[in-house]
């Protein structure tokens, strides 16, 4: 059929995209990276180098620098989407007498939501200076396997405090280092930890609410045309009843735009959900995502290169202090002072 050739060829390229931000943005160690780098050679053979250098340019340029490019596409996409969502869903569903308040939930989150995205890329996530520096080293013990003492960082000059690293981005160290955020542009630290996960909250909470509401429309104007008790006529001539394929496919070409916004933000509602179940994770735990891929990698080697071969080095969490402490800690990070009354 046509309709599902276009939505499975629109599929593959939501899905393909995804997949080439997870690899661009990734590790070098992960799965999909390691592939990447491997179409790349084979495609080395193909492509001219000089356009295979402009590429490698434009890539690190995108992927590797600060750069407001994923800023302006976030902000593309929430207008193209609640564009969508007020000049035919709202119209749509306004008229079929929904109840205003659930109307206009997505727009109370959208204005919560942009306020947490102007705090968390404008705020300072603990950039580590020679002015702070011996204050901010007091606050977390090294753990002598993820953070050991007299690390220095070769850019800044300066010894490591444990649980910060060097934003490869920004060219600083960030105190409780989290990871580079592309779509704020701006380091997740100590600071603005706070902020960033409500954040992501409440563009989660946008999305859903959003894929409820179209929903909704949609199958209301599937009950109210009496649509699944009647029939159809198929290319050969038999009258068939109607089937679930056939009313996505009567949909699609009656509401295009709606239902390409549909799929659009049920597909970011469970990538945004699982990370968000992700997050919460972290935070419940006291760690942060660059501590828990550490972790993992030194789960997998069982040692240290610093340590005796035959001497394991078992990780244990040393920050974590309970579920509310580690929730506090993220909305009100710990100070010098605070450190020492508990010393």
């Amino acid at each position: 059929m046509d309709f599902l050739t276009l939505f499975l060829i629109y599929l593959c390229f939501v899905l393909t995209t995804v997949a080439l931000l997870c690899i661009c943005s990734g590790r070098k160690e992960g799965f999909l990276a390691r592939s990447a780098n491997g179409a790349s050679q084979i495609l080395s053979f193909i492509i001219p180098t000089q356009l295979q250098r402009v590429i490698q340019r434009a890539l690190h340029r995108l992927f590797h620098t600060r750069s407001c490019l994923f800023v302006v596409l976030h902000i593309a996409l929430q207008a193209a989407v609640y564009g969508e969502y007020t000049w035919e869903v709202f119209v749509y569903c306004w008229e079929l007498q929904f109840h205003l308040l659930f109307l206009l939930l997505p727009y109370l989150l959208l204005a919560g939501n942009m306020g947490c995205f102007i705090l968390c890329s404008r705020a300072n996530p603990g950039v580590i200076t020679k002015a702070n520096h011996a204050s901010l080293v007091k606050i977390y013990e090294y753990d002598g396997v993820l953070f050991q003492k007299g690390i220095v960082c070769p850019t800044c000059n300066m010894e490591k405090p444990a649980r910060s690293k060097h934003c490869r981005f920004c060219s600083t160290c960030v105190h409780r280092f989290d990871h580079h955020c592309v779509w704020v542009n701006n380091c997740i630290g100590a600071f603005n930890a706070k902020y960033f996960f409500l954040y992501l909250f409440t563009l989660t909470a946008m999305a859903a609410t959003i894929a409820v509401i179209t929903a909704a429309f949609l199958i209301q104007v599937v009950l109210l045309s009496n649509m699944m008790h009647g029939s159809y006529v198929d290319d050969q001539g038999q009258e068939r009843a109607v089937e679930i394929l056939f009313l996505i496919q009567h949909l699609f070409l009656t509401f295009p735009r709606i239902v390409f916004m549909l799929g659009f933000v049920i597909l970011l509602t469970l990538v945004l959900g699982a990370y968000c179940c992700f997050s919460l994770y972290l935070a419940l735990t006291n760690q942060t995502s660059n501590e828990w891929y550490k972790s993992r990698r030194y789960g997998c080697s069982h040692h240290l290169t610093l340590q005796p071969h035959d001497r394991q080095v078992v990780y244990k969490n040393i920050y974590s202090r309970g579920v509310w402490m580690n929730l506090k800690e993220i909305f009100k990070p710990p100070s010098v002072l605070e450190r020492k009354k508990k010393t």
